[in-house]
């Protein structure tokens, strides 16, 4: 029988959770994907169910262990940041994985922050804006102050993609691109972790970094086991191999997030208010990023139309690009120079009585939507010699978006960048010299390009 050698990829999401295989010219060759039932902590929030999942992974792997279309060459993972999974002395999960959206307690919240500089101080040193529990690091320190018996009891705290690697190895350690990830943990300043975290003791529970390139252990033996990474820094590995001009990526999706490798400046204050933040990249280099909810707005708002032109919501995915409707509205509804809010889009507050179509009401969501991604994309280009912005995942295939990015960054090329699981070809990248002799592939983006004199 033919064996394939392939890389064996958990990529472990909010809601889906994938195993997938790529070979060693990095195409996909399998995939499956499976989802869990929440459970609830001990406030009965609903969070993750660590245990369902570790047993999943390992059964999982034995099945692919077992079948001889495949010879497994190596394992990494890729998962949500801001989840912490808690390991007692004996190494046994001791506590829930907190959901991060889990309110946090603003008493306790603010006695941080006064404790340690303030709001603004902290956000600018950590590059984490103030997200309660989205900011990892206050998970422990809320466990300290909240449950201190509990907080005893935890021997390491692991983010989520370090625990799946451990479940493998049996190694503990850290990771950059999780510890990176706006957990109000490192002082990207001194490039360390911050004086609070060896201040408040919670150093003791962090296990030593090891670098993502690197080779966490082994399972069966023989096969190497990555540490793990937070899966948006995984999504620029690609790009990063693939493009040494400074770019801009735009991945899209319920959240459109503007990353640029290339800006290493300090947050400012007026980035932090606007939903900027750093990640980390796998080689530990500080990523500037803006953040804005449109996937979700736009959601929202293809509802609304489709429902008063008693239209399907499908019909709005296949809406092609109309400039001369573009024209039209840009008369009908002249520009304001107001502040652009970045919480809403003006279509919010508009009425569907002023279109006549649904197509007309569509591209004027559209121009809405993209006043705010120039204004959040801005935040994070200016001054960095960019010139390409690569548009990632569901808008990327929407002409009328890509068109008006285009018209709007003129001086800049603009492309479509369809690539099949960006964040799981990341993952396996990262280790590619532990388990592939091959050159790393050129061709594994596929770019469409959107010209504004178009």
């Amino acid at each position: 029988m033919n064996n394939t050698p392939v890389i064996a990829i958990f990529d472990i999401g909010k809601t889906n959770k994938k195993l997938l295989l790529f070979d060693e010219h990095y195409q996909l060759v399998q995939e499956t994907s499976k989802q869990f039932i929440e459970i609830k902590d001990e406030d009965g929030f609903e969070c993750e169910d660590v245990q369902a999942l570790t047993i999943w992974i390992k059964d999982s792997f034995d099945a692919l262990l077992a079948d001889e279309k495949f010879t497994v060459k190596a394992v990494n993972f890729s998962a949500y940041g801001a989840s912490f999974v808690y390991l007692d002395e004996a190494l046994n999960v001791c506590l829930p994985l907190y959901n991060y959206l889990k309110p946090f307690a603003p008493k306790l919240q603010q006695q941080f922050y006064d404790r340690y500089g303030g709001e603004s101080l902290l956000a600018k040193q950590t590059a984490s804006p103030v997200l309660g529990n989205l900011n990892s690091g206050m998970q422990l320190y809320r466990l300290k102050y909240e449950q201190p018996a509990a907080f005893a009891r935890i021997k390491y705290a692991l983010h989520l993609p370090q625990y799946l690697s451990f479940i493998m190895t049996n190694k503990i350690y850290a990771d950059i691109t999780s510890i990176g990830c706006h957990t109000n943990l490192w002082d990207f300043e001194k490039n360390q972790y911050h004086d609070w975290v060896k201040q408040e003791g919670v150093d003791t529970k962090l296990p030593a970094v090891l670098n993502c390139e690197s080779i966490a252990g082994y399972t069966n033996n023989t096969i190497p086991v990555g540490v793990g990474l937070h899966d948006s820094s995984a999504a620029l590995i690609p790009y990063l191999a693939a493009f040494h001009e400074p770019f801009i990526l735009l991945s899209t999706g319920t959240w459109c997030i503007s990353l640029n490798p290339f800006n290493q400046a300090p947050l400012t204050t007026e980035e932090l208010e606007n939903d900027c933040l750093c990640y980390m990249t796998f080689e530990g280099k500080p990523v500037k990023a803006s953040r804005l909810f449109a996937g979700y707005e736009h959601e929202q708002q293809v509802k609304r139309i489709a429902e008063y032109f008693k239209q399907d919501t499908n019909h709005y995915k296949t809406i092609p690009f109309d400039a001369a409707i573009i024209a039209q509205l840009k008369i009908k509804f002249p520009s304001q120079n107001s502040s652009v809010n970045l919480k809403a889009s003006a279509f919010t507050q508009r009425e569907l009585t002023q279109f006549k179509t649904g197509e007309e009401a569509y591209h004027r969501l559209m121009m809405d939507i993209i006043v705010q991604q120039v204004y959040s994309t801005q935040l994070v280009l200016k001054d960095t010699g960019v010139n390409r912005i690569f548009v990632d995942g569901g808008f990327g295939r929407n002409a009328i978006y890509m068109n008006l990015l285009a018209l709007n960054f003129p001086e800049l090329e603009v492309f479509a960048a369809s690539m099949a699981q960006a964040t799981a070809v990341g993952t396996a990248l990262s280790i590619h010299k532990a388990w592939n002799k091959k050159a790393l592939p050129s061709d594994i983006i596929e770019l469409k390009y959107f010209s504004a004199a178009h």
